[in-house]
């Protein structure tokens, strides 16, 4: 007869993670890697920077591979999703994604990978969010690390991107941005993509509590940015907001739009809405025909002033 004792689940997130009483977790999406490489199927090449070796903090970085001698190309930092307890950029799901977004877009891509919860609490998600913007700032002089972004990021084009918990970290970095220097680094645009926010109408989910369990709830304002003093002051100059009509979380996208243009900020907010699909949709059904429309939304929304 088996004596093993069942482990007791604690916490689940859909069937992408699992935490057990013992501390020990599991996770079904986002472990795979995918190698980085030259010259891909989409004409993209791709390749890994270790960031803090004391930390773990790494990135992605995609290049289009027909890139010419001294051609510079719009720059976007990319948050992916998970709710801030799955996901890498090296893992097929968003290695693709940037891929096909970079080959559409012609931009360079710098993908981050920060610690993911429970085993590191928030703040530690934006700690390593902001670490790695200050990463990419050093390149601002041509004087980084990274060749490819000395030599080919247009530091006047930066943008900023990520999905679900993602595109709260994007708000959260944007919102930072707006009150610290990041060594004159300034943010052109940000996108917020199915983007996860607090709903003022209730208290906080058990997401929030189990990746932030000394969240001070609703009114934490890195959730509910109603009531965060950093809005009307957010670092960027347009914010692109993308819901899906059948996402849980569409209502508080469209709540952080409405609050985003009451707050006195004077930059310019549009809003984007997919009829008929699901939370990040695209992600999942990336050949698509709605994925598709948004895949180029989000390219024009990188390169709308370049005929300028």
């Amino acid at each position: 007869m088996d004596s093993t004792p069942t482990e007791v689940v604690v916490f689940e997130f859909g069937p992408y993670f699992r935490a057990y009483k013992n501390g020990r977790v599991e996770r079904f999406f986002g472990t795979d890697k995918v190698p980085s490489s030259n010259n891909s199927d989409h004409a993209v090449s791709s390749k890994d920077f270790l960031i803090d070796q004391e930390t773990g903090l790494s990135a992605r970085i995609f290049i289009p591979s027909t890139i010419k001698s001294g051609q510079k190309l719009p720059l976007l930092v990319y948050y992916h999703g998970g709710a801030f307890l799955v996901g890498s950029p090296f893992c097929p799901t968003y290695h693709n994604y940037m891929t096909s977004l970079v080959a559409e877009a012609n931009i360079i891509t710098v993908s981050v990978d920060y610690r993911l919860a429970p085993e590191h609490h928030i703040p530690i998600a934006y700690e390593d969010s902001w670490a790695a913007l200050q990463w990419v700032a050093k390149h601002h002089n041509n004087e980084g690390p990274e060749g490819w972004l000395n030599d080919h990021a247009d530091f006047q084009r930066v943008f900023l991107a990520g999905d679900s918990a993602g595109g709260n970290i994007v708000y959260n970095m944007v919102a930072r941005a707006g009150i610290e220097d990041l060594a004159g680094l300034k943010i052109l645009g940000a996108c917020l993509v199915h983007t996860y926010f607090g709903r003022k109408d209730c208290e906080v989910d058990n997401y929030w509590l189990f990746v932030c369990p000394n969240t001070s709830g609703i009114n934490d304002p890195r959730i509910n940015p109603a009531m965060d003093s950093r809005l009307s002051t957010l670092g960027c100059t347009r914010v692109l907001i993308c819901v899906a009509e059948k996402d849980v979380l569409k209502e508080r996208g469209l709540l952080f739009c409405e609050t985003l243009r009451k707050s006195g900020w004077d930059g310019e907010v549009q809003i984007v809405e997919t009829e008929g699909e699901e939370h990040v949709f695209h992600l999942f059904n990336p050949d698509c025909e709605k994925a598709v429309i948004l895949l180029k939304r989000l390219a024009s929304f990188f390169n709308q002033d370049m005929a300028n």
